[in-house]
């Protein structure tokens, strides 16, 4: 990672646009990066910012999430219970490919005289616009502009409109607007992908070796074509449709071509100059598990004969006006800061993009914005992402946990395999099964039940949908997961008895499979704690429902009574020399890395060095304790937050996009304000930075929840503990006001944080109870209140770092040290000396 505490962009090329980012000039060699930033999706449906002329690129994506295809793990050598079934997104057909002729000269954006250009993606409306002036080999003048969008309220629909204008001739035009099984064609104009990161990067997706996509359907008429596939191992079917509309004063004339991977409608023109020539083109995808290609398509023909029944820019409105209650509940504002304006609408964009139109899918790591990590599914989605849907979007957030739910039986099941009661979720997947290779930074992720029954419980906290859980069967998360923690712990002692869990790996994948994982005990206990509460509240207000679900789930009393009592004796390590709760058991005994030593070009640390050598230091990948102080905060005093803050910041790399926006949240709670003003701005900047260097692959969604958080629970101050909801800010001394809304048990709360006050007001429902700084507050619906804010916590300058741990002393009186693995003579900071 490259942490920046200043604004990256070249503001020549994407000038501030608080409601928008934009394009001003075209950059070949970065069109992987550009084109994941300008992507439109709605999170079932994703395409790429790719040209619409469809030459080059870095990768001319469609994503639908979940459709994926299949294929064998093939292990170096093989064990019991290894992952047997990798699954990765498929590149869906691309139907939005238009290519365009003039006096039968191509436009090929990469290679043409672009007298202008400026492309916009539009937070506001939702549509990615694009106008340039192109001075052909001719030397006629030509105006193409381009709107295009994913709709937000209709799920299976993209609408693409394409305008040709000749401004100072007359010319013979063609547009020839196609449907490409890109998947399994060879693109000879395709750049090369690995153009812009190494091609051996483990966060990207798999590659597929044969076909993918098995033609099953195609069918033309009029103007309209469709195509359908079924994926080759998986059994997934899809089917894309189109349709056009052309409207123009020119003469023009028609023709076709389908075959089993390309279909054309092709459009002969003869242009006059000042005479435009628009096309609309409406697209429709389905997919199914189990549904045929010749029923998929019969749905496309339905969605487009809906469409088709009305203007197009009935569909651009639909698009705004979804947007307007979008925002209305969901901008998070800086006053007089455009620049970080600007960024943090275009993260909560994304999220938009990336979880909408979900409908009881998944939430992908990538959302539907590139084929980086194959597609799949992680704990991200429950962290990262259900805070802001919980606060905001409360039905996008029940959706993504009924996802959840309906892979419960796969993770009874994959706990069985690993010989566990309960249900163990897949670290990574898109099915449902395991598709972590790698068993130690993935399988030993015990955490993930955990981090599901977190974000469950924070939903049902914030929401009081109770239903959901009873009715909606998701109390079987916290009953399974519950048991597969009292199956994997064991007690250990006589009279003061503690529970322990060994061989699991926490958030940080630079420490695999340890004992005692600080954050996993931590969450755990909170896991087993939210089902015995749960449960007793049922057997107390519904005795029915609770014998109803006793027996579906074979419940007994004792096994509730064992919960209880693992919970609160879960062993939670501390070390009194050093003040701080050790990550592990064993993590405290090996030497530092010296991270302030390590040049540049060694990060992210995982693609330079074996894991065995990263395993053997203190030397952190992500968040892992520091997440703990943040999802169980009360469970730590204030002195315990800053020292273990302190310790474990010095030891992290920042190698994961998820670190910095729980680092940013922590330092703003212990005092270090610039600290976390820095961490955020990183954070804000993953992807419009590229500061990872693989964005190219897709927008990091997690990062982009990350953001929201750190704002409001960073910046902001909201915790919610069992349902208590606190504020306790830490207003960056930069910034004069800070403004979001969360919904709380119906009612949306405005909140407007000033250096010396924060403003309470109820946009919608009736009141809220909150506490600032354990000051009760009522708002209630037309009443605002302002509270002033007194005693804030000390501040600290700088930053934690390995000097300031090395030379400490362990609990065994030995001295802890810090050294830097060397390779090929090449020393700390120093380059190889050539001679």
């Amino acid at each position: 990672m490259n942490p920046v505490s200043s604004d990256p962009l070249d503001r020549f090329r994407f000038p501030i646009d608080e409601w928008a980012l934009t394009e001003s000039s075209f950059d070949a060699a970065n069109q992987g990066h550009s084109e994941a930033m300008f992507s439109v999706g709605n999170g079932y449906l994703g395409m790429r910012g790719s040209a619409e002329e469809g030459y080059g690129g870095y990768s001319n994506g469609t994503f639908i999430n979940g459709f994926h295809d299949t294929w064998a793990i093939r292990h170096a050598e093989e064990a019991y219970g290894f992952a047997r079934v990798g699954q990765t997104i498929v590149n869906a057909p691309d139907a939005k490919l238009i290519r365009l002729y003039v006096d039968d000269e191509p436009f090929i954006l990469a290679e043409a005289d672009c007298i202008r250009y400026e492309r916009r993606l539009d937070f506001r409306n939702g549509v990615l616009w694009r106008e340039i002036e192109w001075r052909a080999p001719s030397g006629k003048s030509v105006l193409i502009r381009s709107r295009r969008l994913a709709s937000f309220t209709d799920r299976h629909l993209a609408v693409v409109e394409y305008e040709v204008t000749m401004l100072d001739s007359d010319a013979s035009i063609v547009i020839s607007s196609q449907i490409l099984n890109r998947q399994d064609w060879v693109d000879e104009f395709a750049a090369a992908a690995a153009s812009e990161h190494p091609i051996d990067d483990p966060r990207r997706a798999a590659t597929f070796s044969e076909r993918v996509l098995e033609p099953g359907f195609k069918k033309s008429h009029g103007a309209r074509y469709i195509l359908g596939y079924r994926a080759a191992h998986s059994g997934m079917t899809i089917a894309a449709g189109v349709d056009h509309r052309l409207d123009t004063e020119n003469e023009w004339s028609a023709g076709s071509e389908i075959d089993d991977d390309l279909a054309k409608h092709v459009y002969s023109i003869q242009a006059h100059a000042g005479v435009p020539i628009k096309l609309v083109k409406t697209i429709a995808f389905h997919t199914s598990m189990r549904v045929p290609t010749r029923g998929l398509a019969d749905r496309c023909d339905r969605t487009l004969d809906r469409i088709g029944e009305s203007p197009i820019e009935e569909v651009f409105d639909r698009q705004r006006a979804w947007l307007d209650d979008f925002w209305q509940r969901s901008d998070v504002e800086v006053k007089g800061r455009p620049e970080i304006q600007q960024a943090i609408r275009w993260n909560i964009f994304q999220l938009a993009q990336s979880t909408a139109r979900t409908d009881g899918g998944g939430i992908a790591a990538k959302g539907v914005s590139g084929s980086g990590y194959g597609g799949h599914y992680f704990w991200d989605t429950e962290i990262y992402v259900l805070p802001f849907l919980t606060y905001t979007s409360p039905q996008v957030a029940r959706n993504a946990l009924r996802f959840r739910r309906g892979m419960l039986d796969a993770a009874r099941d994959r706990a069985r395999e690993l010989n566990q009661r309960g249900a163990l979720f897949p670290w990574r997947t898109i099915n449902g099964l395991e598709a972590g290779a790698y068993y130690a930074a993935g399988t030993a992720q015990y955490h993930i039940d955990a981090d599901i029954s977190h974000a469950l419980s924070q939903y049902v906290s914030a929401t009081g949908d109770d239903d959901f859980l009873i009715k909606g069967e998701a109390i079987d998360i916290l009953v399974e997961t519950a048991r597969m923690w009292a199956d994997l712990g064991f007690w250990r002692g006589d009279t003061n008895r503690s529970f322990h869990i060994h061989g699991v790996t926490g958030p940080d994948e630079y420490t695999t499979v340890v004992n005692d994982n600080l954050f996993t005990n931590v969450m755990a206990r909170a896991n087993l704690r939210a089902a015995v509460r749960q449960l007793r509240k049922v057997q107390r207000s519904d005795p029915h429902a609770f014998e109803q679900l006793s027996a579906r789930l074979d419940l007994r009393d004792d096994e509730i009574v064992e919960w209880a009592a693992a919970g609160e004796a879960m062993h939670i390590l501390f070390d009194e020399e050093l003040g701080i709760h050790p990550q592990d058991s064993q993590f405290l005994e090996k030497e530092l890395w010296d991270l302030e030593n390590t040049p540049p070009s060694k990060h992210p640390l995982l693609l330079h060095y074996h894991p065995l050598v990263i395993y053997r230091f203190q030397v952190i990948k992500q968040a892992d304790v520091v997440l703990a102080l943040l999802l169980q905060g009360d469970e730590f005093s204030q002195e315990e937050k800053r020292k273990n803050f302190e310790y474990y910041d010095a030891l992290t790399t920042g190698d994961s996009t998820l670190s910095a926006s729980t680092q940013s949240i922590v330092a703003a709670e212990v005092g270090y304000r610039d600290l976390a003003l820095e961490y955020f701005t990183t954070a804000l900047f993953v992807d419009l930075g590229d500061l990872h260097n693989n964005s190219a692959d897709g927008v990091h969604v997690a990062s982009t929840g990350g953001v929201w958080s750190a704002l409001v629970f960073g910046f902001g101050g909201m915790r919610d503990y069992l349902g208590t909801f606190t504020f306790d800010p830490r207003l960056p001394e930069e910034w004069d006001s800070l403004d979001f809304r969360v919904t709380i048990r119906g009612a949306r709360l405005h909140v407007a944080v000033f250096a010396d006050v924060i403003t309470f007001e109820i946009e919608t429902g009736d009141s809220v109870i909150v506490y600032v700084r354990d000051r009760s507050v009522e708002v209630t619906a037309g009443r605002p209140v302002t509270v002033a804010l007194k005693d804030e916590a000390p501040v600290f300058e700088g930053a934690p770092t390995t000097s300031d741990i090395e030379g400490s002393l362990r609990a065994d009186g030995s001295v802890i040290t810090a050294t830097i693995p060397t390779i090929d003579n090449e020393f700390a900071g120093e380059p190889v000396n050539a001679d």
